[in-house]
């Protein structure tokens, strides 16, 4: 099987690198060329632009930052809708839109092109380790064509209903996120202005029912004040964005999410929207008065 795989970011570049171990062959692309480098090194044939990687492929994976950029990707004047063969099926794995999935959907069908959109959750450490959180939206036939191709990638592979499914389960994901990291922020806020040891406090509370990814894999972030890239802030945010307006048009209310939303603004003009999202606490530490060094 042909894979083309299009973004070389922080998840793209792990995922692409796990097609090539499983033995796929491989074609990638990235709009900063030099990211495709790694990559060439390990296997994989580099392509100058979208159009060049579809041509021959049997699955197109798009995995980039936001709804524009998909659309270039996949309908641009170099996008994959001018070199995809008929019958392939483009498997978005960012995180867009819903209704601008469905929409770019229709465009490409008149291709014979398929598409899945595929987004994911689980951050770097599972875009390296092959144990992403997959969800699905789709004909039942497309994404049975590209489960090989997903499984490498994904521990939990969930088929969640037609197209553009994925990304309202996503938008789904993205708001308990940021409920989440909030929640886990306040109390380490807490337990710091509180003089506590915070390693025996997250010890304690994340064995029982406040355990969560976050507090085991970001708690450590917010108690150093130190926030080592997973999933930068700026792209949450944008996240939430989407999920913000599918509640809209839905007339759904989301209080927190809007105000996580709020918050994540106020530190990308601070400047910390590269980041990881953890880096939110940054916020509870300034209206608490914690510095670095408390």
């Amino acid at each position: 099987m042909n894979v083309a795989f299009i973004g070389m970011g922080t998840m793209g570049a792990a995922m692409a690198a796990n097609l090539l171990k499983a033995g796929f062959s491989v074609t990638v692309h990235n709009r900063t060329r030099h990211r495709e480098e790694p990559l060439a090194a390990a296997g994989a044939t580099r392509a100058a632009t979208p159009r060049e990687a579809a041509l021959g492929a049997d699955v197109i994976i798009t995995c980039v930052s936001d709804t524009p950029d998909v659309a270039a990707v996949l309908l641009g004047e170099d996008g994959v809708i001018h070199g995809a063969p008929s019958g392939a099926v483009v498997v978005d794995m960012s995180t867009i839109s819903p209704a601008a999935t469905r929409r770019m959907a229709e465009t490409l069908a008149k291709k014979g092109i398929r598409v899945v959109d595929a987004p994911v959750s689980g951050g770097s450490e599972g875009a390296e380790k092959g144990t992403l959180s997959i969800m699905i939206g789709g004909e039942a036939e497309d994404v049975e064509n590209v489960m090989p191709v997903l499984q490498v990638m994904g521990k939990t592979i969930s088929h969640i209903g037609p197209l553009g499914a994925g990304q309202v389960a996503k938008a789904i994901n993205q708001i308990v996120v940021a409920g989440t990291y909030w929640s886990v922020a306040e109390g380490i806020a807490l337990g710091i202005k509180a003089g506590l040891d915070m390693g025996k406090v997250v010890q304690a509370v994340g064995g029982g029912a406040a355990g969560s990814w976050a507090m085991d894999n970001r708690s450590g972030n917010m108690i150093a004040d130190r926030y080592p890239l997973g999933f930068r802030m700026r792209l949450h945010r944008k996240d939430l964005n989407i999920a913000l307006e599918v509640a809209r048009e839905l007339g759904v209310t989301l209080p927190m999410a809007a105000f996580v939303e709020q918050v994540e603004t106020g530190l990308i003009g601070q400047g910390f929207g590269d980041e990881d999202i953890s880096a939110i606490a940054r916020s509870v530490r300034q209206q608490s008065g914690i510095n670095s060094e408390n």
